[in-house]
């Protein structure tokens, strides 16, 4: 899909959930052709001439300047994803434009020996390192233990989206399946977004839209999140459910990863279930030690 079809799809979408009476419209009757707002309501929200909002609709998004996009920002009752997402694609229509032409920097692909050194000194919580493609491009012990379900295919990483999309296993691993998989596909379509340029990102969103139709049709939804926290429900095959609480945190020596930790409120079931995943780690490193000595 072209960044144009990306803008337009936004748009239209951002516009069929919106409602007259949400958007503080009067209702003058009559029979709607549409199930949200008209192009001429979002241009009258947003203080613009239902022409220039057609064009912006059909992709055109050069020359576009910040005050418009914030008025249509206000007007689709954008969220601050939603906002940011809208404003990285119009900087590429710009960029595709001739207005710039300096590419944006694609997900990284390896994290640095410092960053390694951190998560293995976190030890009483699981930490993965991923980027935006959700490549897992390092874990700690913990980390290792709780998603020991995964498995990357030889020669590419780790990747939660395929493995969410494509493992038969992930529907029983995540208890949350259904959130935890729109929540990828609107960050990936965040990372779309910000990273146009990024050939292993096509070629991620090509494969799962050929091989899953869930993924096809949530991702026709252009819906977009930002990734700080939330719970996950997972059933790890050794210890049962665990009900976690994960907080994402910027690589700031590396932009565009994310370090991710796990935790869970002392006393609860979980936090006793992490322990025991611990002690099951340590045990498992303990037992491939003494395999390789003998």
């Amino acid at each position: 899909m072209s960044n144009k079809d990306d803008i337009r799809e936004f748009l239209m979408t951002r516009r069929a959930r919106l409602t007259p009476e949400a958007a503080g419209l009067p209702l003058f009757g009559g029979i709607r052709r549409v199930t949200g707002l008209r192009r001429e309501e979002v241009a009258l929200l947003a203080g613009m001439s239902t022409a220039y909002y057609i064009r912006l609709e059909r992709g055109d998004a050069t020359g576009i300047s910040e005050s418009i996009l914030e008025g249509l920002s206000r007007a689709l009752q954008l969220d601050n994803a939603e906002r940011l997402h809208l404003h990285e694609l119009v900087r590429t229509a710009n960029e595709r434009g001739g207005a710039r032409r300096k590419r944006r920097p694609v997900s990284a692909r390896k994290v640095s020996d410092a960053v390694r050194q951190t998560i293995d000194s976190m030890t009483n919580v699981p930490v993965i390192v991923q980027n935006g493609r959700f490549d897992v491009l390092a874990m700690n012990r913990l980390g290792s233990a709780l998603f020991s379900e995964m498995s990357g295919d030889e020669g590419r990483p780790t990747n939660f989206a395929r493995y969410v999309f494509l493992d038969p296993t992930a529907a029983d691993f995540y208890r949350d399946w259904f959130d935890s998989a729109e929540q990828i596909v609107a960050l990936l379509r965040g990372e779309a977004g910000r990273a146009p340029y990024d050939r292993a990102l096509t070629d991620l969103v090509g494969e799962l839209s050929t091989r899953s139709d869930e993924f096809r049709q949530m991702w026709a939804a252009h819906d977009v999140r930002v990734h700080e926290t939330g719970i996950k429900q997972i059933h790890h095959p050794v210890v049962g459910d665990l009900d976690l609480t994960y907080e994402a945190f910027g690589v700031n020596s590396a932009p565009g990863l994310m370090l991710i930790a796990f935790t869970a409120a002392v006393g609860t079931p979980s936090h006793d279930g992490l322990q025991l995943l611990a002690s099951w780690a340590a045990e498992s490193v303990d037992d491939a030690s003494g395999m390789h000595k003998k």
